[in-house]
Formats: C-alpha cells, sequence, structure tokens
C-alpha cells in the first residue's frame, strides 16, 4: 500500500504545484481522491480566497468519495478562515482514510489531523514529507517566523562578474535561464534591486511568462537617498503590483512629494554603515504580508544581502563566458571576511542546465 501512497501523493504535489504564484499567502495544496486504487477525484487549491484543494478534489468526485482515501500534500485546515474548514467537507463526503505529506505549520488552521481520528477517520501522515516541505517552503518559514522565505539570484560569467566595466549586462545568461527567473518572479510575493541597477538597467521588474500571464511581483527598490529618475521606467507602469521605495531617514519633503505623485509608496528605514538595514526591512516586509522575496542585486545589495543574513537559498546562473579583466563589476562589492573558514557555507546543492548556462541551487547553513 505505501507505494500506492507515494505515487498518489507526487500526483497531489504535482497538482499543488499549478498554484504556484496564485495562492500566497496560502500555501500550495493539491488533492487527490482514490478508491480501489482508481482515482475517482482531483484538485489543488487555485487562487487566494477560492475552494481549497480537498474541496475542489471532493466536488469532482461527487459520490464517489464515500469510503475512499484522500491524498494530499497538507495537512486539511481545521478552522474557518476566507472558506469553511475543510475537515468538515472531508466527513460530509464519507471519506474513510486521509493520507498527508505534512502537518501544518500554522498553529491557527492545523489540528485537522487530530479532529479527524477523533471523528473515525483513519488518518496517514509523512507521505513525501520532504518534497511537500520544499515545495511550501516560503509559506513553511512565513508562518513559523513572520519574515519572507529569500531567494537570492544572480547570473554571472564564469569569473564571476555580472556586468562590464561599463555597467553593460544585456545579456549575461541566454534566454531560457532568463525565462526560469520569470517563473520565480512569479513564484514570490516581492523582488528587490538597489537603485544602481535602476541606474544602470532601467528594468521594469515585471513578470513575463510564455503560456499564462504571470503576476508581478511587488518591486521594492533600496534608494536610500531617494536618487531615483522620475522617467525611471519602475515609475511608468501599468501593472498588477506596487512598487515600493525604501528610503533613509534624511530625504527632503520635497523629493517625497515628488516621487509620491507617480503612485509609488516611500518606506523609510534604519541605515547602517551607509545602507538600509536588511533585517530590520525583513521584518517590516513580513509585518506587510510578504511571505516570499526574491533578491536580484546589484552587487552591493548582493553583499548587504549576505552580510545581513537573510538569504534563504541562493540561485547562481553562470554562463559559460569570461570578461578576462579585473574591472569588470563583481557578484558581491563590499568587505568578505579574511579567513576562507568564515565564509558563507551553501548546502543541499542542485545543479541545473539552461542549454549552455549551469545553474546552481542551494541553501544557505545558518550559523
Amino acid at each position: 500500500m505505501l507505494m500506492d501512497d507515494e505515487h498518489f501523493m507526487k500526483m497531489a504535489l504535482d497538482l499543488a504545484q499549478k498554484g504556484q504564484g496564485y495562492t500566497s499567502p496560502n500555501p500550495m495544496v493539491g488533492a487527490v481522491i482514490v478508491k480501489d486504487s482508481k482515482v475517482k477525484g482531483k484538485g489543488y487549491h487555485q487562487s487566494i480566497g477560492e475552494a481549497h484543494a480537498e474541496v475542489n478534489a471532493i466536488e469532482d468526485a461527487g459520490s464517489q468519495a464515500k469510503g475512499a482515501t484522500l491524498y494530499v500534500n497538507l495537512e486539511p485546515c481545521n478552522h474557518t478562515g476566507r472558506t469553511p474548514p475543510c475537515t468538515l467537507k472531508i466527513l460530509e463526503a464519507g471519506i474513510k482514510r486521509v493520507v498527508m505529506a505534512m502537518e501544518d505549520p500554522n498553529t491557527i488552521a492545523g489540528g485537522g489531523a487530530v479532529f479527524l481520528k477523533k471523528h473515525g477517520v483513519e488518518v496517514l501522515t509523512g507521505v513525501c514529507e520532504e518534497a511537500a516541505k520544499k515545495l511550501n517552503e516560503a509559506f513553511v518559514k512565513y508562518v513559523s517566523t513572520k519574515r519572507p522565505f529569500v531567494l537570492l539570484k544572480c547570473a554571472a560569467t564564469l569569473d564571476g562578474r555580472i556586468a562590464t566595466r561599463t555597467g553593460d549586462s544585456k545579456w549575461v545568461t541566454g534566454e531560457k535561464a532568463r525565462r526560469y527567473v520569470h517563473r520565480l518572479r512569479h513564484a514570490v510575493d516581492a523582488i528587490l534591486v538597489g537603485i544602481g541597477t535602476i541606474h544602470a538597467d532601467n528594468p521594469s521588474l515585471t513578470t513575463r511568462l510564455d503560456s499564462k500571464k504571470g503576476i508581478d511581483p511587488v518591486r521594492i527598490v533600496l534608494d536610500t537617498h531617494l536618487s531615483i529618475s522620475p522617467d525611471a521606467r519602475i515609475l511608468q507602469l501599468d501593472s498588477n503590483s506596487d512598487t515600493i521605495l525604501v528610503i533613509g531617514n534624511t530625504v527632503s519633503e520635497a523629493k517625497k512629494k515628488r516621487v509620491v505623485k507617480k503612485g509609488v509608496r516611500l518606506i523609510e528605514q534604519p541605515v547602517k554603515n551607509g545602507q538600509i538595514d536588511m533585517k530590520s526591512l525583513m521584518v517590516l516586509l513580513g509585518s506587510m504580508g510578504i511571505t516570499s522575496l526574491l533578491v536580484e542585486g546589484g552587487s552591493r545589495v548582493i553583499a548587504s544581502a549576505f552580510s545581513g543574513g537573510i538569504v534563504d537559498k541562493a540561485l547562481f546562473f553562470y554562463a559559460p563566458k569570461i570578461l578576462g579583466g579585473d574591472d569588470g563589476i563583481p557578484i558581491c562589492q563590499g568587505p568578505g571576511p579574511q579567513l576562507m573558514k568564515d565564509s558563507i557555507r551553501v548546502k543541499d546543492i542542485r545543479v541545473q542546465r539552461f542549454d549552455d548556462d549551469v545553474m546552481i541551487e542551494g541553501y544557505i547553513e545558518k550559523q
């Protein structure tokens, strides 16, 4: 039976993935209803505020749900939020067995397994648990710490440069790698860059997907002295998301008023060593409901994110190119450790190719 359990749970995980980018701050959840080793119903949580995966699967199965097994990658919720408890729907449908990958770390919504057991439903926990935790790693961190899960992405030449000495970075990597980055943008709540990136590249920081309309992340720009040009592309967007400029506390009111007219939001944050305090900023972003953040640079912002200890996962894209000089812009700028033993360790490494570009992905080992 265990092999069947793993098979159907993987199906539920694949369904859950379809909700990526649309469910935040809710987790991605998929559900499969099985009877006599045959799938009778499937569903996933499609968007925030809409029906949960279990409800969609039960409605898909109809009367076939009675006496069946429900496979779901997260413990069914046991509270009334935007929607009624899934546990009650499970009981009403007559489901006799629930197989779930992981418990819900959200103490408000959790307790579903205990509730179901009390009402005579057989519950099995832990099938494909690691895969389930990885799928919803941003959700798990956010509900546990009220801080966003932080991914840091950079694209570099083999000799570690993200741009030439003139600031030219179009393009370091190829089209496939860049498309993957747009999927990352779609998956996260917010994207963060420094004002240097805005000055050099004048980016839109929007999401462009091939198959469907992506959701733009909240665009966050670290601009300590509010030096952004009023003509910057990021201030002219027709977007389904917001732009936030993070500034220090010495910016004049006149400067603020000029930028606020553009429809952006300004937030003041403490400054340490001439830069925005990253740890303080993460607390604020968490309080704003931002569960996941993609840091895209430039080099001083990348260094600040690492030195501030805010990064959870790093994604380094390397292109088969060499600038060959010592004057290009490095991945990180600023003081680093004196000894190699004090370097930041990366674990659980995964390597993926995009044509000739190589992505190295790993989790930052917390000290």
